[in-house]
């Protein structure tokens, strides 16, 4: 039976789904879900990140956690850790980078928190070598100092949609028409968590919801509040969602995201604001475009002195991958860092209060 099949029958015996327990089905099921059967990163794949355009992106970050590191009095042991962390290509860049830090690779004890069997494979050979530790949530972090980062890793959580209406909110589910997925709307129903928005938006609008990052956020905000660290958390999105923003990419396109369920990935802009509310105790930093973050962290001259030993296709290769990290029109805008850090503490280089 295909995952289309298994909705179909689902919705036929249980009623229209939300678009969460959609996006968990297509994302997550355990034979037929997206990330259950390949490896969607990179060329092959269905959608390229940061780390896989230029090792500039892992290296910045990584030097970026040192020196909050350094700023904390260089704590030992602490949990070098990572949500979502795909083939291992940012945190292998990032250790590479902080070898130059004494004491930093032999103070840290990594982990990495990967739901997909088949990533964890690729991570293993990856990053094995640095003896990581595969944790199911971010609450079996051990309790200590805690310096994170989660590159397009809220983005792939799954969202529930709302749709005003006067005063009140309508759910987009998905539901069925003629054999096919197709979208539909509650009835029309109050939403206490969504009182806030009441403010910001107008009849028709919709706004998202991502259960998941609470918890998450959580437990990240109280683990570094009590215990020191930092987290640098880098995807698109904005400071408020507002929008229809769910989307579907297959083969570096995007398509329907209700056609094929389990073979394109489905992803929403993030919330920034609500993972900024969610983090408390922890302090958070301005929300920075990458562009601008990844210029304070100095980008520009490392891209300059990695030119210097490159010529022909290389370079022009080199250059691309420059501009499609940091240039307004590819991801330097779209995409946002956002940084969790003790209260009291400084938050982390390239960011600002």
């Amino acid at each position: 039976m295909s995952l289309k099949a298994h909705l179909l029958k689902r919705i036929s015996e249980t009623g229209p789904l939300s678009l969460a327990e959609y996006m968990s089905e297509a994302l997550w099921h355990p034979r037929l879900g997206y990330y259950a059967m390949r490896n969607p990163l990179g060329g092959q794949g269905d959608f390229t990140t940061a780390p896989e355009i230029s090792q500039m992106f892992g290296e910045l970050i990584g030097l970026a956690l040192a020196q909050s590191w350094l700023d904390q009095g260089a704590p030992a042991p602490f949990t070098l850790a990572e949500l979502g962390p795909g083939r291992g290509t940012l945190m292998a860049d990032a250790l590479r980078a902080t070898t130059q830090v004494p004491g930093f690779l032999e103070a840290a004890e990594l982990a990495l928190l990967e739901a997909s069997p088949v990533l964890r494979e690729v991570q293993h050979e990856t990053l094995g070598k640095f003896n990581p530790q595969w944790i199911e949530a971010v609450e079996d972090l051990p309790a200590q100092p805690l310096f994170a980062v989660a590159n397009e890793f809220f983005d792939a959580l799954p969202i529930r949609q709302f749709q005003r209406d006067g005063t009140q909110w309508r759910e987009r589910r998905v539901g069925a028409r003629d054999g096919a997925l197709c979208f539909g709307l509650d009835p029309t129903q109050p939403q206490p968590a969504l009182a806030h928005r009441l403010e910001d938006t107008k009849d028709g609008d919709i706004v998202e919801d991502c259960p998941g990052s609470a918890p998450i956020m959580h437990a990240l905000g109280t683990r570094i509040a009590k215990h020191g660290g930092a987290a640098l958390i880098i995807d698109y999105g904005d400071w408020r969602s507002l929008g229809d923003t769910f989307q579907a990419v297959q083969a570096h396109t995007s398509v329907d995201p209700l056609a094929e369920p389990g073979h394109a990935d489905l992803t929403a802009h993030v919330d920034f604001e609500a993972l900024a509310r969610a983090a408390a105790p922890a302090s958070y930093a301005r929300l920075a475009t990458q562009g601008a973050f990844l210029g304070r962290l100095g980008i520009t001259p490392r891209a300059e002195r990695l030119a210097e030993k490159l010529q022909g296709n290389a370079l022009e290769t080199h250059l691309s991958a420059y501009r499609r990290l940091t240039h307004p029109e590819e991801m330097g805008t779209l995409f946002k860092v956002f940084a969790l850090f003790p209260p009291g503490a400084a938050p982390p280089p390239g960011c600002t209060l």
